[in-house]
């Protein structure tokens, strides 16, 4: 991921809805950034935890999604707003969220973002604190080795970190969703 226009300039909802669609890129905190495309053992590690959530919330009032769908974390009725991500795959319990005309207002109750090298760092520290802000319940990042689960607690983030069993699997222990999933 890499910043997709001038550094200096700050940038809202309304900048970012002008922008052309064909280039993904999220907006953190008036800071755009470019995101590149996937490689596929992230695609591939995508479409298991959507297909995973999708089984087990199958009937159930909550939904998965997964990028690219926008969600604006602080959304702003003049469009303000200086924060849009695309998480790789998210949880929204609260259909009122959901606009069916493109997308989610407000915090999902889970987000999972998959490591990439270009983008670690960035879902690790920035997106991690913007989520935290924002109240989304339980953040997951994961990577090929491990995982990082946070729970807010108290409005803050608790961090337990997990690695693959000896068979190479994780078990996913989704806590606000009472719910656990294999990778």
């Amino acid at each position: 991921m890499s910043v997709v226009k001038d550094l200096a300039r700050y940038y809202t909802y309304a900048d970012y809805e002008g922008w052309d669609t064909s280039v993904r890129c999220e907006l953190i905190d008036g800071v755009a950034y470019m995101m590149s495309s996937p490689i596929s053992r992230h695609q591939r590690i995508v479409g298991k935890i959507f297909k995973a959530l999708s089984i087990a919330l199958d009937g159930k009032k909550c939904e998965p999604f997964m990028a690219p769908l926008d969600v604006r974390l602080f959304p702003e009725e003049d469009k303000s707003d200086d924060t849009v991500v695309q998480p790789d795959v998210f949880v929204v319990c609260d259909e009122s969220k959901i606009d069916d005309d493109g997308w989610c207002k407000g915090a999902p109750d889970v987000v999972f973002e998959v490591l990439s090298g270009s983008t670690a760092i960035i879902d690790i520290n920035s997106k991690r604190r913007v989520y935290e802000r924002a109240g989304v319940k339980e953040y997951w990042a994961i990577d090929k080795d491990s995982a990082i689960q946070w729970l807010l607690v108290d409005g803050e983030y608790v961090e337990h970190r997990f690695a693959r069993d000896v068979n190479g699997s994780f078990v996913i222990n989704i806590q606000v969703l009472s719910i656990s999933i294999m990778l």
